[in-house]
Order: C-alpha cells, then structure tokens, then sequence
C-alpha cells in the first residue's frame, strides 16, 4: 500500500481500495497499521476549484520515514559530500552540479517526444521523470494548462538542505519547454507531491482538440 501512495501521490481509502481491489475495511486496517508505523499520515485534501458540500476526504501520503525505505539509502553521504563541495568550492559549483545532475531532462525529452508525439508537454515529461525515478504523472487544470506531480523524489532529502536541485529542476523544465513554469510545491519542503504548473501551449491544445474530436 505504501508503494501505491508512493507511484500515486497522497490518496483517500476509497482511491487505495479501487486501485488495490480491497474492501474499505481491509484499507482502513492496513492504513492504520501503517499511521501507527509512522508510515502514512493522514491529510486533508486539497480541494482545486469549487468545493462541495461537507469536509473533504481526508488523504493519506508517505512520510519522511515513510519515504526513507524507498532508494535513499545514501542520504545522509550525499548531503555530506554537498556540504563539501559547497564549503570547498562554492554556491557556484553547486548550482552547476545540480545542472548536471538534471541534465537528463533536455537529454530525454526531445527522444520520449519523437517516440510519441501524440504527448502533450507535460505527459512527455512526466514520462522522462518517471524513467529516471519520479513516478511522475500529469494532472490537467481548468483554462491555465496541466500540472506536472512528482509523487517521488530520489534527492528530497538532500534538497532540503539544497534547494538548488529543486530550482535546477524547475530550470530544466522551462528550457525544453521554452516557457515560464510555475513549482507550486515540493517534497523537500514537507509538501506531499512535487508540483509545477504548465502553461497551455500550442502543442497542448492541439492535442487537446484531437482527443475531443
């Protein structure tokens, strides 16, 4: 069931009963099991446009040590090296690495888009996230564009220290796409998922209006 919030990001019993062919009462009871684990907490979710009648559902999502058993392992030698190459070299040589390390951003876009150019933007990149460790996925909003969720992040702890990695992100995504994003939340920052808001694009609303047609 962690896994499942992991590769889904912050989710109801009912989505985690539908998704894993549970009954709610055997979500409840593993949830539980995981809450008194120190796993998953329980959020309130965050309502995107009109809100309904009554208290919205609450969510569940991983917690730091929750995310702890899922590849990061080496956190604490990575933060460790970090602290020295900024003491070493300086805020320069860090911001260049965490370049670096995304460089696999522009490198993968441009094949994962020639491979299926039926993606929109923010699908192809959700896909090149994904591959390299996000499980990524793609949420779209009304009239402003799509929203890219990183339900995992394999640095987060590290850039809680540094967020030069999230910012070299963010950077990365507004270089492919050539235009301004918008990071609305990250994990290093306590948030459940890492967003970005895209913007509409040409290629955005041509594929839009191929689905409806």
């Amino acid at each position: 069931m962690a896994r499942t919030i992991l590769e889904n990001g912050p989710s109801t019993a009912a989505d985690l009963a539908l998704r894993l062919d549970l009954t709610p009462a055997a979500v409840r009871r593993h949830l539980d099991h995981l809450v008194e684990e120190g796993v998953v907490e329980a959020r309130d979710q965050k309502v995107y446009g009109t809100r309904g009648r009554g208290r919205p559902a609450k969510v569940f999502a991983l917690t730091e040590a929750g995310r702890d058993s899922f590849d990061q392992q080496y956190d604490d030698l990575a933060v460790q090296a970090m602290r020295f190459l900024a003491e070493t070299q300086g805020e320069d040589a860090v911001v260049e690495f965490a370049r670096r390390r995304v460089a696999f951003v522009e490198r993968d876009y441009a094949a994962v888009m020639a491979a299926d150019p039926d993606l929109t933007p923010a699908e192809a990149l959700a896909r090149v996230f994904t591959q390299n460790g996000y499980a990524a996925s793609v949420r779209e909003l009304p009239v402003v564009g799509e929203q890219l969720c990183q339900q995992h992040c394999p640095v987060s702890h590290v850039a809680h220290e540094f967020p030069q990695l999230c910012e070299a992100e963010t950077e990365a995504i507004a270089s492919v796409l050539g235009t301004h994003v918008q990071r609305l939340a990250t994990i290093a920052h306590g948030d459940g998922v890492c967003t970005t808001c895209i913007p509409q694009t040409p290629q955005t609303t041509k594929t839009s209006e191929k689905e409806k047609a």
